[in-house]
Formats: structure tokens, sequence, C-alpha cells
């Protein structure tokens, strides 16, 4: 299980963790990990939009770049190689989701569209939400245009989430959603966010950067199997 990071904030709670190159998105050894049915687990065409797929019985594959779900026995995921993952539990609605945020969703606000979807549909109250953001690119590797920069600012506001370096805009889109995930509502205590940067790591984590395009994918995976 070393291959795994469970976020402390959910590890009590529910079934939720982050995966790295190993297990990456392999289905089949999550299924044999958690001795859940592979057809129990369910993972978006994701296209970079802000598409968001409830799940309420069936899992056939949608296009989407999030996922929420009260059903339980079901694992739900999105997949990543620089883009950040985000799971979201509600343990008083009871209803999880998952979100596939990279700069065109974190520009869209696909994380705050998630939210508000708990928060009509199952009555969520943000306060009572916890957010992990999973292994992403960081500021340090991840020099923007400034079309990029402006239209994460668009939907992200102010904030500590965007620096230059060497005279280039580096964009943090780990922070960027930590402070829509605030706008929200979710208070910051509930916010558990990996300091890991994927491409500073390329021994563990796949990075669409780092491999200048030719590469894999890791996962973030939610669910309420017990």
């Amino acid at each position: 299980m070393d291959r795994l990071i469970f976020p402390e904030l959910l590890k009590p709670q529910i079934t939720a963790f982050f995966t790295g190159k190993n297990p990456g998105a392999d289905l089949s050894e999550i299924s044999r990990i958690f001795k859940i049915k592979k057809d129990n687990i369910f993972m978006p065409i994701q296209k970079h939009t802000d598409k968001i797929v409830m799940i309420e019985s069936s899992l056939e594959p949608k296009i989407a770049d999030a996922v929420i779900t009260n059903q339980k026995g079901i694992l739900i995921g999105v997949q990543t190689a620089d883009c950040v993952p985000l799971l979201l539990y509600d343990s008083e609605r009871e209803v999880c989701g998952a979100v596939h945020a990279g700069w065109r969703g974190t520009a869209e606000g696909i994380l705050k569209k998630t939210l508000d979807l708990m928060i009509n549909r199952f009555m969520s109250d943000p306060k009572n939400i916890i957010i992990a953001i999973g292994p992403g690119i960081r500021w340090c590797c991840y020099a923007v245009g400034q079309d990029v920069l402006e239209s994460v600012k668009g939907a992200t506001g102010e904030g500590e989430y965007f620096t230059s370096i060497q005279g280039k805009n580096c964009l943090d889109l780990p922070s960027a959603n930590k402070y829509q995930a605030l706008q929200s509502g979710v208070p910051e205590k509930n916010i558990w966010i990996s300091e890991e940067c994927t491409f500073c790591n390329p021994e563990k984590y796949y990075s669409y950067r780092y491999s200048k395009g030719q590469t894999g994918r890791q996962g973030g995976f939610i669910g309420m199997l017990e």
C-alpha cells in the first residue's frame, strides 16, 4: 500500500487515495488491491471540459471531467499526468466526488461547479465537505502564457497561486483550486493538499510536460465501499 497516497483528512472515513506510476490508472490492479469488481469502478471520458456526471445507477462511460455519487459499493476516479486530481466527500449527506482540473478546467471553475451540484442536488453544506488535492504540476515547473494565467485568474480571483520566475508566469494549479474551494465556502481546515510536483518527481509520477507529451496516467479515486 506504500504505492498509494491516503489523504489524512479522508483516511478514517472513506476509501480515498491517489496513485503514482504504480498502479497508475490500471483498473485491474486497483480492483485487485481493493477487492472490488472492475465493473464497479467508474472513470469518465476526460476531455478538459467543465462537464460533471452524476452516477445514480448506470456506470456507462460518459464524457465529463468530474463525477459525483451517493451510491455505495462503487469507486469513482479521474486520471491525470500534471493536471490536478481532487477528491470530495460530505459525510453528513454521504456523497463523494472526483474532479480532474487542468488549466482549462480550473479556468472554467469545474471544482466550483462540482461543489455547487453537491450543494444544490444533495443539500450538502460546504462546511461539511472535505477536499483532498492530489499531486499535480506546481509553479516551480509550470510556466504558462499570459492568456492562460488571465483565464485562471478570471475564475479564481486574487490569491497566492501564481508567481514570476525569470520573467515567466508560473502557475500553481493545486493552489488555484484550493482558493476556488475556499470561495465556495469550504473551510481551510477541511482541505488537504499534496506538496509534491509531478514534474519534479518523474520516477514516481507521470508528467505530460516532463515527457513532452508521451506518458501514462495516475489517478485519484474515492468511494463508499464499506
